[in-house]
């Protein structure tokens, strides 16, 4: 672990002590506890998304050897299994399911173009989720407040963020990446370039294939989109009274400030403060917005540790099979 993911992750697990200090810890885990059966719920909606983000990724996927859809998701959710449990900050899980990747046979320039350009569609469709949150959030009679004005500042720098990104991506980005090709090759396991392909040549590839973008943002947006139901769900089995329009502004507003901790292992406090914000918006006391956190941070525990231990046993696998 290194060091600044060190100092991020204890600033992380200080910001969300201090936040369920501060707001009557017993309250918290009396309305966890009325979760109950929301929980598997929870956990139970979060595999439709995992399915759409695979679904999202392997469009973008050009090489014969790509693997089924099944693989995919089995990709992903160990993706989200190290994002979400380990001090990596959010680049370690996109290297895991890319070495895992390669190990099926794709080549590794073709994953790591796959990689690059599924992390920029699915930023563009949190963009378009978000503005779909904040039209909701203006139609509402409740609309505004600081964290209002908080999220909408940040959807659109996201946005410009998101758009810039993807510019630069298809206009020659990589074509410096290239030149460290065979060092991140040697680092990361990956397969060298064949043939004389480039990162650059592969992301260029892809962009030249709208009908693949297009297949890619609507699997991402309906992703994010089945992410309103799941809080819909918790916010009811937690005893908050809320539609779906309302989870829709918590969801997409929520996702917008976690994705701004992405240094921070796990989002760890930037997603209690971000729910406790949005929250507000509709008079959720905090006590509601850390429990509905706290059941996120279950949702992921019951998913990620059987993930890290999957991910394990294939590298395991792995290493015996190259010895």
């Amino acid at each position: 672990m290194s060091r600044s993911s060190l100092i991020s992750l204890a600033v992380g697990l200080l910001v969300a002590a201090s936040l369920i200090a501060a707001n009557d810890p017993t309250a918290i885990l009396r309305t966890l506890l009325q979760a109950g059966w929301g929980v598997a719920a929870v956990v139970a909606l979060h595999l439709p998304q995992i399915l759409l983000s695979a679904l999202g990724w392997g469009a973008l996927i050009a090489d014969p050897a790509r693997p089924g859809i099944a693989t995919l998701a089995h990709l992903r959710w160990v993706r989200e299994s190290v994002n979400n449990l380990l001090p990596v900050a959010r680049v370690g899980g996109e290297i895991v399911r890319g070495r895992m990747l390669v190990r099926r046979g794709v080549a590794g320039v073709t994953t790591a173009a796959s990689l690059v350009v599924d992390l920029a569609v699915e930023t563009a469709t949190l963009v378009v989720f978000a503005l779909l949150g904040l039209i909701a959030l203006a139609l509402l009679p409740n609309a505004g407040g600081p964290a209002a004005w908080i999220a909408g500042a940040a959807t659109a720098v996201g946005g410009v963020a998101a758009i810039a990104f993807m510019l630069a991506q298809s206009g020659g980005l990589f074509r410096l990446t290239d030149r460290v090709m065979p060092w991140l090759a040697r680092r990361t396991g990956w397969q060298a370039p064949d043939g004389g392909a480039t990162l650059h040549d592969a992301v260029v590839a892809i962009y030249r294939t709208p009908h693949r973008l297009r297949r890619s943002g609507a699997a991402h947006l309906g992703s994010w989109l089945v992410g309103t139901l799941e809080i819909w769900v918790a916010l009811q089995a937690l005893g908050i009274e809320a539609g779906l329009a309302e989870a829709l502004v918590i969801e997409s507003l929520g996702q917008v400030v976690r994705s701004m901790g992405f240094l921070v292992p796990g989002a760890l406090g930037v997603q209690e403060g971000g729910y406790v914000l949005v929250c507000g918006l509709f008079g959720i006391p905090p006590e509601g917005a850390l429990a509905l956190s706290l059941v996120r941070r279950l949702r992921d525990l019951l998913l990620g540790l059987p993930g890290l231990a999957a991910w394990r046993w294939e590298a395991a696998r792995a290493g015996r099979a190259a010895a």
